[in-house]
């Protein structure tokens, strides 16, 4: 325990595999900031339907600190980093549904998979994921007028359906493959897909920018008829993004940057003021 307390960081690992979801939207920096290893351990969680502690689910070590470090299958946990506004989340294994939701700050590394819902209507912050994610990330919930709002969400592995869905703001980068209706019913923000993509991309975008690069991919979907043809050209803005990801630690090649891009308005049957660009190799 001493060498985490020098590190100035706390540590959770699982004391048991789970068999049902554990609800704990309480591991949070924001929450974990001024408390004590005790005040911690008694924060509230949910077993399934039964109430429960902290202490009674994961093995802690450290105190009042906004870096935290998860060890273990937290794949069953739920709403990890839900709501924060600070501090690191360092996740040593997959982990679970609501992942980094409608977080405001702070930074989120995923060295696992994630599952459904990963930054849901986040409004700021970064969620760096090694693996591949579930549904919806990025997405709005059900019935909410829009997604993530600010922020960015990197997703080194593959994506399930609807990444992206309403978001008014933000970036999202895939490295990996994605599933169907990527960026539906976007608002605004920028989504960029280096790899092979699912069916009907940008179906509904009202605004906002689908970036495809389409690496390896031997049959890319065909574009909805309601978005059409505009120009060829190498978009500014593009470029500015593809620098800052690479800055970060991102994988983009050079050819990107200084590459042209086609560039195709949609959706009509919405405002048509949204684009899907399409690298020219």
């Amino acid at each position: 325990m001493s060498g985490v307390g020098e590190m100035n960081e706390i540590l959770l690992r699982p004391k048991v595999e789970f068999d049902v979801p554990v609800e704990a939207e309480v591991i949070s920096p924001d929450l974990f900031a001024e408390k004590s290893h005790e005040e911690i351990g008694s924060l509230p969680v949910f077993l399934g339907n039964r109430k429960m502690c902290l202490k009674d689910l994961f093995e802690i070590e450290g105190q009042s600190s906004t870096n935290i470090v998860l060890e273990g299958d937290f794949s069953r946990v739920k709403k990890i980093g839900y709501g924060m506004s600070r501090g690191k989340i360092h996740i040593k294994g997959n982990v679970g549904m609501h992942t980094g939701a409608t977080m405001k700050g702070g930074e989120i590394i995923v060295e696992g998979d994630a599952m459904d819902w990963l930054g849901a209507e986040m409004n700021g912050g970064l969620i760096w994921v090694k693996g591949s994610v579930g549904h919806f990330a990025g997405a709005s919930y059900w019935g909410s007028k829009h997604g993530m709002n600010r922020g960015m969400i990197l997703i080194e592995g593959n994506t399930g359906n609807e990444v992206g869905k309403k978001m008014r703001r933000g970036t999202i980068a895939i490295k990996g493959k994605t599933g169907d209706f990527l960026g539906v019913g976007m608002i605004g923000g920028t989504i960029l897909a280096f790899s092979e993509t699912g069916e009907r991309p940008g179906a509904e975008m009202k605004r906002g920018s689908i970036v495809l690069f389409l690496e390896n991919c031997t049959n890319p979907p065909p574009l909805l008829p309601t978005f059409t043809y505009n120009c060829t050209y190498s978009p500014t803005f593009l470029r500015v993004y593809l620098k800052t990801l690479r800055k970060l630690g991102f994988p983009v090649k050079e050819e990107y940057i200084s590459g042209k891009y086609r560039r195709y308005n949609g959706d009509i049957v919405e405002l048509g003021k949204g684009e899907i660009l399409i690298y020219e190799p």
